[in-house]
């Protein structure tokens, strides 16, 4: 077990000897997002060839610019690198070149693609996973800890080539580097509108008045759980927050009479969440929230039939024919391609000419482009009348055949009378 690293002196030293390392780094970090505000990495582990394996702990050591350095040009190995690319982002660290292992494993068309998974698919290793909801904030880090982070890179590097070359036998090399590109150079996300619509439950109210409820204890819930460093949910719950939208109780005892205000924690802040919900009920009228913000993207695929009766007859045709190549190709559907790029073309159709150059300004791939734009442009050919006419037809051209064949099997004396019926 290598010491961590929790000192400059140390940091550039790790530094040098991943610098002087060979091959492709392997890259993790660990998180304590339900304990802690925010997605900060408190620990970074990282393993290369020739250099072995190091622990940073980014409490102490805030700025890992030096080791980001050391490894200009040489491709990272993460899995599932959108979940820590973010807090690595934060201590200075950006890859050049990247390779996740999640997202080949989904290419490849493995049935799990946990790194668990994908190792016992691929090396035939059992991988330690006890530790991975453990609270990563506590000092000093416990030993049992930090074997299970240093193993996480372990083996990481060899689950990169074996998953290389099960990517290339099957023809999908080029497109998994096309998509570790696409991640390596995305920007950071901006922060998003209106979080506080992400409450889970909130589907459940009706009113307007609710939605000013929920926001002010979310934007409460928030301020509290910065300023004491504590995961929102641990402050309170989402379900407190869309029980006490849907009770809109007006003294401390009814917000208490609430099942989900009963614990210790709730009823110690319960003026402070009695707070939040006076501020929603006496929001104006003409402030209040609207229920879903305005989109420039389609509207919901179960509201296109109405809507838009022939947009509806593209994307059903469109589905059928994606869902066929991702079973063809053994990818997720959802990889061949955006779900709502697929949906942003049918419903407002892009000229045949332009399609490509479409697809590929909403951030589609050249390889995605090669396999869907084809069925898009099939698609497009489609309305809702010319489809209902063709089944039509179609059912006419069936029936004397079905008709047919149930009266062979009516007349031979060997058949079984329940056939006819079949």
């Amino acid at each position: 077990m290598p010491d961590v690293v929790t000192e400059e002196r140390d940091l550039l030293r790790a530094a040098d000897a991943l610098a002087c390392g060979s091959g492709p780094v392997a890259v993790d970090a660990e998180r304590a997002s339900g304990y802690r505000y925010g997605h900060a990495a408190y620990l970074v582990q990282l393993r290369r060839q020739g250099a072995g394996t190091w622990l940073i702990d980014p409490l102490g050591c805030p700025d890992l610019t030096p080791v980001n350095d050391s490894l200009r040009g040489v491709e990272w190995v993460l899995h599932a690198a959108n979940q820590d690319l973010p807090c690595l982002a934060d201590v200075g660290m950006h890859p050049d070149l990247l390779f996740d292992t999640e997202l080949g494993a989904r290419l490849a068309g493995l049935p799990r693609v946990g790194l668990g998974a994908v190792v016992e698919n691929l090396l035939g290793l059992s991988l330690a996973k006890e530790h991975s909801a453990a609270d990563w904030s506590t000092r000093p880090l416990p030993e049992p800890w930090l074997r299970y982070a240093a193993l996480d890179v372990e083996v990481l590097v060899e689950v990169r080539d074996a998953l290389a070359g099960v990517l290339a036998e099957q023809g999908k090399l080029g497109w998994a580097e096309q998509e570790f590109a696409a991640i390596a150079a995305a920007p950071a996300p901006s922060p998003r509108t209106d979080p506080w619509r992400r409450t889970s439950g909130m589907h459940k109210l009706r009113s307007r008045r609710q939605l000013a409820i929920v926001r002010e204890l979310w934007q409460t819930r928030d301020q509290v759980a910065r300023t004491r460093d504590i995961a929102p949910g641990r402050v309170l719950p989402d379900a407190a927050i869309v029980a006490a939208a849907a009770a809109e109780p007006r003294t401390t005892e009814e917000l208490t009479a609430l099942k989900e205000f009963r614990g210790p924690a709730a009823r110690r802040q319960a003026r402070t969440w009695l707070g939040a919900v006076q501020r929603g009920l006496q929001v104006p009228a003409d402030r209040l929230p609207v229920h879903s913000l305005p989109s420039d993207g389609p509207p919901p695929p179960r509201a296109w039939a109405d809507r838009d009766p022939d947009a509806a007859a593209r994307l059903t045709v469109a589905r059928a024919r994606l869902a066929e190549i991702s079973d063809e190709l053994n990818v997720p559907v959802e990889n061949l391609m955006t779900p709502d790029v697929v949906r942003r073309a049918l419903w407002q159709p892009p000229a045949a000419t332009d399609l490509e150059q479409v697809l590929a300004g909403h951030g589609a791939r050249p390889w995605q482009i090669d396999i869907v734009a084809p069925v898009i442009r099939e698609a497009l050919t489609h309305s809702a009348v010319a489809d209902a006419r063709d089944q039509s037809d179609g059912e006419s051209a069936v029936r004397p055949s079905r008709a047919a064949a149930q009266q062979t099997w009516s007349s031979t004396p060997s058949g079984p009378r329940q056939s006819t019926a079949s």
